[in-house]
């Protein structure tokens, strides 16, 4: 069976939705999950644009020996330079060159004409060539470009060294017929093409990502770009898992495999979600938490009957809990550990004893504890933000008669304990207020959400904020079975994104110094 190549950009194009940021640690954790997966190409990074997405994108080419780690570059010497030294220790290490190539972006954007961009598209993958023979080039936005000047371009390039020629709809412009066509015609077009694989990189501007990636490669597209749960910019990417479940179920349309591990992608879109501070919604397909779920009474009596009447594809193909174990304050470290085994987890001791510890807790407050409450402590204890101020304690009163009241205990970062309390119109936002008394780090508050994470009165929340502080957007989450502690746990987390991100660019700074 003929196989797609997987290319991932959730560390690339995904982190570049607005609101993402992802720290080094967060995306070498997302990335060995990627491994874990299966996935042929991890785009890890855009490394010449900040000095922490080197770093990221040069531990991840050290660490991971699974695939292969591709960093982008504009057509720009320098940028090739970097990205190079950035990937130079991978396993399997690609250079990414992009450079606009319709009319509408050579002429506002760039300021150069047909003939200039052709020379440095030639003169890049030249460049780059001096490196690796494994290099992808991106005429971009070439579904609103001159189809000639794409065929003329891919062929030249290629000609130059290119092994992988990418087709971005850029804008999400094109629609299935369209794209396919364009496809075709390129095998058609450019003589050379058996010498490069073709690649497609959707975006979901109008819905189309996964149509016109799935058309592409009906269509000999042999690659396709995209993201764990669709995210990247303005409207996101192709789905991963939209594409590779779709590839899977459908195999009758596409006789072809795309090597994916599908039982790790629920994992990686619960880990991505926790991580970039993006919830999944409730119907996305695939990853959703009601594409397995059930309401109508017609659909509930033939799931029972028979799964596949309702449900094409089994949630444990995907990862999704099917179990119904139940869990709570009577349930040993044994059981626990066996059921996080269930559910993908593999712990040390120590922080088995940890989570452990935490699983009680929470059971002394809830009657079942299920295993999405046991996702959300996962999901809390694996933030790997630095710790500079911890929450020890958080008490509130409120009430139709009284003033919400907050008193807060934190440990600061030399282990002293700090103590205030503030009024506040409701008790997250005294509870806010009488933390801001203590770290003192300007701020404002952009976005809060709570969501429930199971079912029921005792059920854990989860709060997602968002805050910003010198032009700069960083989300917290936290989850807790009282939403007043869930608040204070998301604002100390985005808080110390903050404060790790204030003293990375500050030692940045003193090494350039």
């Amino acid at each position: 069976m003929d196989k797609v190549i997987i290319f991932d950009t959730t560390l690339r194009d995904g982190e570049q939705a607005a609101g993402s940021s992802l720290n080094v640690q967060e995306k070498l954790e997302i990335a060995r999950q990627l491994e874990r997966m299966g996935v042929d190409i991890i785009e890890a990074g855009f490394p010449v644009t900040s000095p922490g997405d080197f770093e990221a994108v040069g531990r991840i080419a050290k660490e991971i020996r699974g695939c292969s780690v591709c960093g982008l570059a504009r057509a720009v010497k320098a940028d090739i330079d970097g990205a190079w030294e950035a990937v130079k220790d991978a396993a399997d290490p690609r250079i990414h060159i992009f450079l606009s190539a319709s009319d509408i972006h050579m002429a506002h954007q760039l300021k150069k004409s047909h003939e200039q961009v052709h020379e440095m598209a030639i003169a890049a993958i030249t460049h780059a060539r001096k490196y690796t023979s494994n290099i992808e080039f991106s005429p971009m936005d070439s579904t609103r470009a001159d189809p000639d000047f794409i065929y003329r371009m891919l062929t030249d390039v290629i000609s130059a060294g290119a092994s992988t020629v990418n087709i971005p709809d850029t804008v999400g412009y094109a629609i299935p017929e369209e794209f396919g066509g364009f496809i075709r015609n390129i095998f058609a077009k450019v003589g050379n093409i058996d010498k490069a694989v073709v690649s497609v990189h959707c975006h979901n501007d109008l819905g189309l990502a996964v149509a016109n990636s799935l058309q592409a490669v009906q269509c000999g597209a042999r690659q396709v770009e995209c993201t764990i749960n669709g995210i990247g910019e303005r409207a996101g990417n192709a789905s991963l898992e939209e594409v590779v479940m779709a590839i899977s179920v459908r195999s009758d349309q596409f006789n072809i495999s795309t090597g994916i591990k599908t039982k790790e992608i629920y994992r990686a879109s619960r880990l991505v979600s926790e991580l970039t501070g993006f919830a999944v919604q409730p119907n996305k397909a695939i990853v959703g938490a009601n594409a397995f779920r059930h309401q109508s009474g017609i659909h509930q009596d033939g799931v029972i009957k028979l799964s596949s009447t309702y449900e094409i594809i089994d949630p444990r193909a995907v990862g999704v809990p099917a179990s119904s174990l139940v869990m709570g304050k009577l349930s040993g470290r044994h059981a626990f550990k066996e059921r996080l085994a269930e559910l993908g987890f593999s712990l040390s001791e120590k922080e088995l004893e940890r989570v452990f510890a935490a699983f009680k807790e929470l059971a002394d407050k809830k009657k079942e504890v299920t295993d999405r409450d046991i996702e959300a402590l996962m999901a809390e204890d694996k933030r790997t933000v630095k710790e500079y101020y911890h929450l020890e304690r958080i008490q509130v009163t409120c009430g139709d008669r009284g003033i919400p009241t907050a008193a807060v205990k934190l440990i600061g970062p030399d282990g002293q304990e700090l103590a205030d309390a503030a009024l506040g119109t409701g008790p997250v936002d005294a509870t806010y207020k009488a933390i801001n008394r203590l770290v003192k780090v300007p701020n404002v508050l952009t976005e809060f959400t709570v969501n429930s994470i199971t079912e029921g009165i005792d059920a854990v929340g989860e709060v997602l904020i968002r805050i910003e502080s010198d032009g700069v957007t960083y989300t917290g989450r936290g989850s807790d079975a009282d939403i007043v502690v869930a608040s204070a746990k998301a604002y100390m987390n985005a808080l110390n994104r903050l404060l790790t991100s204030r003293d990375t660019k500050s030692q940045d700074r003193g090494a350039q110094g």
